[in-house]
Parts: C-alpha cells; sequence; structure tokens
C-alpha cells in the first residue's frame, strides 16, 4: 500500500499519539462513508475542542485530512461534493492499516457498516443513558496492552493494571464530561462565570456548600452550577471539575474492586491512586488528564509549586509529596505551613483512628507497603516524555490564572498550543534567526531555516488571550482582533537561545496594526527586567538594549474601542486578501555565542 506524505508524518508520532488521533480521523472518514448525503458530516468546525486540542497540535493528522479531500473554509474544513470518496477511502485505510500494524498486527478493520443513528465527532452530544462500564474481560485488548507497554516497559502489567488503563480511557472519552461555563439553561448560548449563589437544602444535602452562578448576557439569567461533593450524586449529573472528576472516578474504581485513594494537592488540584498488586506499589491516575503512572507531569509538565500532597483511604493517610517531585530541596522550602514534626504526629493519629477495627494481618500489610513507598521517595526520579506536556483539562484562560499552562517545548508545540522560537542547526551555525508572517495567507516563514512554512497564526503563539483571527469576506480583508465582547485581548511570541548557549547580538522588529476610533494597541518587548515599547506602525525598529539577552517575549496587547463594535477597532496585521506576500510581522535577529 503506498502511504501518503501525512500519513508518513503522522506516523512519525508516538504509538499512544497516533492511536488517539488515528481514531478521531478514522472516525471523521466513517462518518462520511456511512452518510454520504449528511452535510453535518462532512464539516468540522475548526474551533470545536475536540478538533483544536487533540487533532491540530499533532503533526501530520491535518495533513491527512486534506489528503482525504477537506478544504479550508472559514471557520470549517469541509469535504466538498466534488471530492473523492476514492481517495478518502485510500488514506483511510493507510491509517487504518498502521494503526492495525500498531496493535500487534491484528486483521485490518473492515468499514463499518451503517448504523441506526450516530453521533458528530465534532459536536458530541450528551449520552442518554449511562455507558456500559468496561469489563474486565475487555482490558485484555491489544490496545490496553499496548498502553501498558508505554506507561512502563520494564513492569508487567496485571488484569487490575490494565482494567484501570481501560477505564480512565472510558472515564474520561465516554463518562464524565468538563466544566468551565454551563450553557445557559434557557437559551443555550455561552455564559461566564458571575460569583457564587446561596446553595440550596438539596444542595447540601449532596455536599455542595459552594454554587457558582453562570451568566448570560443574551438571556440575562444566571444558570446555577453546584459543586457537589457527594460521588453519588456525580453519577448522575456526570460533569465538573477536577474535584468532581477525582471524587467520582476514585468511586468508579473501588466498585470495581480496586483499592484506590483520594489524593489531595495543597497547590488545588486533586486526583487519584490505585494499589497495583502485580506492581506492589501505589499508581498515579488522573482522570482529567487521562494520565497514569506520570506523577511528575504537576512538578515538570505543569510547572507547579508542589508543597503538600496527602493520600487519602479508608484505612490510612499518607504524605504522598515526594513521589510526584524530583525536586525535593525546593518542595521542602515550600513547607511553611506546619511543622514537620506536628505534621507526622497528626497523620499518625488518623492513622491510629481509622485502624482500630483492623486485624493484624491488615495492619503488617499497610505497614508494609508504606515501607516500600519511603523507598520509592527519596529514590532519585527523572521525568519520562509523557511527563512533560503541559495540563490538557479545562480553558486556556482558566488554566493561565492557575498556572497550570506548563513550560516551554524546544521547537514543537506543547498540550496547552504555547510554542517558543529555538534555533536550528542551521541557524545556529549561521548565527541568524529570521521570522516573517503573512496575514492574508495566514503562515509563518522561517526564512533563516530554508523557508520553513508553518500555516496557522496559533500554531506559533506562546500565549494569547480573548484574541482570533477574522476574515471580512465581503471587504477582502484579513486581520487578528479581540473576540467578540471582550475588552482586553493579549497575544505574545516567545523566543529562546539560552538551551543553544546563545545570545541575542543584535535584533530588529517590525510588527504592523490599525485602530478605529477609540481603539489602541499596544506592543513591547521583554527580557528578563528590561522592557521596550514600541510602535507598532509597520517600520523595522532596532532594539539595541536587548543585546545580550538569551530570552524575549514579543507581546501585543488590543483594548478600547466604541460601542458593540469596540473588539474591532484595534486590529493586528490588518492585510487585504488580494495583496501579494507581504510581511504583516517580521523578526530579525543577529546571535553570538552566550
Amino acid at each position: 500500500m503506498v502511504v501518503s506524505p501525512g500519513v508518513s508524518t503522522l506516523c512519525e508520532n508516538p504509538d499512544e499519539v497516533f492511536l488517539d488521533v488515528a481514531k478521531l480521523l478514522l472516525t471523521y472518514a466513517d462518518n462520511i462513508l456511512r452518510y454520504p448525503n449528511e452535510e453535518k458530516y462532512r464539516s468540522i468546525r475548526i474551533g470545536n475542542p475536540t478538533f483544536s486540542t487533540k487533532l491540530l497540535p499533532i503533526k501530520g493528522a491535518v495533513e491527512c485530512l486534506f489528503e482525504m479531500g477537506f478544504e479550508e473554509a472559514e471557520t470549517h474544513l469541509v469535504f466538498p461534493g466534488s471530492a473523492s470518496v476514492e481517495q478518502l477511502k485510500l488514506i483511510r485505510e493507510s491509517i487504518a492499516a498502521e494503526r492495525d500494524q500498531r496493535l500487534c498486527g491484528g486483521q485490518p478493520e473492515q468499514l463499518p457498516q451503517p448504523a441506526s443513528s450516530s453521533v458528530s465527532p465534532q459536536e458530541p452530544a450528551a449520552p442518554a443513558s449511562l455507558p456500559t462500564m468496561p469489563s474486565p474481560s475487555q482490558v485484555s485488548s491489544l490496545v490496553k496492552l499496548k498502553q501498558a507497554e508505554e506507561v512502563d516497559p520494564e513492569c508487567k502489567f496485571g488484569k487490575e493494571d490494565l482494567l484501570v488503563l481501560e477505564l480512565l480511557n472510558w472515564f474520561k472519552k465516554d463518562f464524565f464530561s468538563w466544566v468551565d461555563c454551563l450553557p445557559c439553561s434557557h437559551c443555550g448560548g455561552p455564559t461566564q462565570t458571575s460569583g457564587a449563589l446561596s446553595p440550596t437544602a438539596d444542595d447540601l444535602r449532596w455536599g455542595a456548600q459552594r454554587v457558582e452562578s453562570h451568566y448570560c448576557q443574551t438571556c440575562q439569567l444566571s444558570t446555577r452550577f453546584p459543586r457537589y461533593n457527594n460521588p453519588e450524586k456525580l453519577l448522575e449529573t456526570r460533569r465538573g471539575r477536577c474535584g468532581e472528576w477525582a471524587n467520582c472516578f476514585t468511586l468508579c474504581c473501588r466498585a470495581l474492586g480496586l483499592e484506590a485513594r483520594y489524593v489531595w494537592d495543597s497547590t488545588d488540584h486533586v486526583w487519584t491512586e490505585v494499589y497495583s498488586v502485580s506492581l506492589c506499589r501505589w499508581i498515579h491516575c488522573d482522570s482529567c488528564e487521562n494520565a497514569c503512572d506520570k506523577p511528575l507531569m504537576y512538578e515538570i509538565g505543569w510547572e507547579k509549586k508542589l508543597a503538600y500532597i496527602l493520600a487519602f483511604s479508608k484505612d490510612q493517610v499518607v504524605d504522598v509529596t515526594w513521589r510526584y517531585s524530583c525536586k525535593h530541596p525546593e518542595v521542602l522550602s515550600r513547607r511553611t505551613r506546619v511543622q514537620e514534626a506536628w505534621l507526622l504526629r497528626t497523620i499518625n493519629g488518623l492513622n491510629a483512628v481509622r485502624q482500630q477495627s483492623l486485624s493484624p494481618e491488615r495492619k503488617n500489610e499497610l505497614l508494609e507497603r508504606l515501607l516500600v513507598e519511603l523507598v520509592e521517595f527519596i529514590s532519585p526520579k527523572k521525568p519520562k516524555p509523557g511527563e512533560l506536556g503541559s495540563r490538557i483539562s479545562g480553558s486556556l484562560a482558566w488554566r493561565t490564572v492557575r498556572g497550570e499552562t506548563g513550560g516551554t517545548v524546544s521547537g514543537t508545540l506543547s498540550q496547552a498550543s504555547q510554542y517558543v522560537f529555538t534555533p536550528t542547526e542551521k541557524e545556529k551555525s549561521e548565527r541568524l534567526f529570521h521570522l516573517r508572517y503573512i496575514a492574508n495567507k495566514d503562515q509563518y516563514c522561517r526564512v533563516s531555516n530554508n523557508n520553513e512554512v508553518i500555516k496557522g497564526w496559533e500554531l506559533c503563539v506562546w500565549r494569547k488571550e480573548s484574541v482570533c483571527r477574522k476574515v471580512e469576506n465581503d471587504w477582502q480583508m484579513v486581520y487578528i482582533a479581540r473576540t467578540e465582547g471582550s475588552s482586553l485581548g493579549r497575544v505574545s511570541w516567545k523566543f529562546s537561545f539560552a538551551p543553544e548557549k546563545m545570545k541575542i547580538k543584535a535584533m530588529s522588529v517590525m510588527a504592523s496594526g490599525q485602530t478605529f476610533h477609540s481603539g489602541k494597541v499596544s506592543w513591547c518587548l521583554r527580557s528578563g527586567q528590561n522592557t521596550a515599547e514600541f510602535s507598532g506602525d509597520g517600520r523595522m525598529q532596532s532594539f539595541p538594549s536587548l543585546s545580550g539577552s538569551s530570552e524575549i517575549i514579543i507581546e501585543a496587547e488590543l483594548s478600547g474601542g466604541e460601542g458593540e463594535s469596540s473588539w474591532q477597532h484595534s486590529q493586528l496585521f490588518r492585510q487585504s486578501l488580494n495583496e501579494t506576500e507581504e510581511s504583516s510581522f517580521e523578526i530579525l535577529i543577529h546571535l553570538d555565542d552566550a
């Protein structure tokens, strides 16, 4: 079988990444083949979270869609009526064949037969009834075995461990849903968090001492979001944030006969640990992230400043902070709330109460487990590849406020779509970094790296807040502006040369912006404590004060404007769709050894 360039690029991804995105791509293709006359299956909304977080950042994924026959529209990818179904089948079969090969040589999958109903993958509806819980027999599937090997290739997972992997996947993808803001209960439109409401007697019955108000500006009505703590109620609502997720997932683990405990982190996160009989140790499980046995992901991937992490089971309380850190001296310096001796006495006192009615055999078992944990805690740790990514659950704004958008990923996209430009071998040897962004093509051109093209303005952004790309087909203009209704928008790009032991010798920047009425665009460059503002008037400007810096951030802030269209009154990179390849944004940096 001839493999296309898109499928070849897709195959470069690790197994876990490939299998996840292949499932999504095959779903898009199969829905078109099942229902060729259904328009809703021939269109993928680019802004849909499933597409933007699980497919867009993965190399080769979008290329496969284009090779299938999808075309880019303003806000969607569309499979037109003129597209070749045979070409779609060809790409689909190539992806399926690679997937089957990665699943230990399984037989190629046959195209699915039409079903009585189907849910569009880009706009999934809430299930009408409780999904079937995964059974132990399902866990022996080749998919779960492959995932188990990736989690820890040197360890033999037992059936219960495979059940945990299956349960995590089911809980994340089929059962529970994340809540940033609930849709309006009247019109179904977007809402914004607007403070707290008083809990009702029924709220309190289910442990919801806190009730959020999600306000709809269109209807001027508030939708209530009780933060339930009772896992029985969560089996009904099946939604929430990390507190609800961990609470309900821990219950599901125990319902399946697994020994599980609830883990609390003082930096405001919770998850689950499950005891592995096969591995003779506790395994970290984060249902929000569908992550298993990746304890360093919070400190390394999310860049959390950990201090206290406690695990609670029905029989025991354990300070498990050290499992989740490879920077013990830093963590110890932050543990200042109580004296360590007091904390130890308190935990021992709680355990004495919890274990009063336990048999001597059970007490000895718990003690032996604790001794094994203590050895694990003091053993040196190094982060694995799966622990380097940033948080995926929750909106970018919510994660940014919490400081959980994670660190940098040299030269590649992280899960949070944060991008850091670092020099390639060619740029290092020529001591030159040259980047252009062309607005009407929506593409970056990395001139200094053989004119490498990166399509999509968001893909190279370091951070963004309330900004989007707007195409005016009637006026034939394109620009970046604030999202509708927002009063302030920010976007930034980051460049780091320190990893390659280089620094900036000279730097010039050109940026363009346009304002209307009282709209305002502010540009600045930041490097450590040094800040340099510039006009962004389309002229190339030099910044000798930043010479010697090894890291730089370029940031634009959009504000002001008048009336309902104020969000349009401050714009970046405004350009005609009919113009030639004129740069809207350009960075030229001469490099030197640090």
